[in-house]
């Protein structure tokens, strides 16, 4: 039998999320992030693209704005107001200095103790394959972590270096190492989730439904090595 999982640390006031797409975070860490923020930390959200290529049926014009507005509420929901997007081209994300930029910017910026991402393996659980987008992201801000701390790396940020990152926690089912339970914010994580109304409807019939169902079972089932409470697992390494 797998070990229990441990408790997330609780020292630290202020959290960063990075991800690739709107959407990311809700499929399970945005039920953690609401737990968070009641406890009095911070969060902010930082997304490499605004999701313009996720739905079939709409043009990047004009799916780049809709989902660009579903997030913002979908973190409005789980109590997070501080939102960021930059603009890196969706499904087409590159691993690169560029990007290592970017997120190494937003990290000596908003001063992260914890910085939250999601699964970037090339597998999901399941066995399905993972974006490269997510792939190319998770490994960009493992290495924007150490840049952000060294103020040779990118000087002509006029940025002051940060080296305050305490730990890094992937959203990551596979892996697990932690969990936070989320009793009191899984109602939030899944109303975070259908707030994604226009990608949920592009995915086709019973999406929304679906989408309610796998967040539910996932945190019980996270819940079965945790105490039995509902919770969202994630692996944790020391930044």
């Amino acid at each position: 039998m797998a070990d229990d999982y441990e408790p997330m640390p609780t020292d630290w006031e202020r959290g960063l999320a990075v991800v690739a797409h709107p959407d990311d975070l809700e499929y399970g860490a945005s039920a953690a992030i609401a737990s968070w923020v009641d406890e009095g930390k911070s969060f902010v959200y930082v997304l490499a693209s605004r999701g313009e290529a996720g739905i079939d049926g709409m043009s990047p014009q004009e799916c780049g704005p809709v989902r660009e507005r579903e997030q913002i509420e979908a973190a409005r929901v789980v109590g997070v107001s501080e939102v960021e997007f930059l603009d890196h081209e969706d499904g087409v994300i590159e691993y690169g200095v560029p990007l290592r930029r970017d997120l190494a910017s937003a990290i000596r910026r908003h001063k992260p103790e914890l910085v939250v991402t999601l699964h970037y393996g090339p597998f999901w659980p399941n066995g399905a394959r993972n974006s490269p987008d997510h792939r190319n992201v998770g490994e960009a801000l493992l290495d924007a972590v150490g840049d952000a701390g060294n103020r040779w790396i990118f000087p002509e940020l006029n940025q002051e270096p940060w080296n305050g990152v305490r730990w890094i926690a992937v959203a990551d089912g596979l892996a697990a190492t932690h969990a936070v339970a989320v009793e009191s914010s899984l109602d939030r994580g899944v109303a975070s989730l259908r707030a994604h109304r226009a990608y949920l409807e592009g995915l086709g019939e019973g999406a929304m439904s679906d989408a309610d169902t796998f967040l539910r079972d996932a945190a019980r089932q996270a819940g079965e090595r945790f105490g039995g409470r509902p919770a969202v697992p994630f692996r944790l390494h020391p930044a």
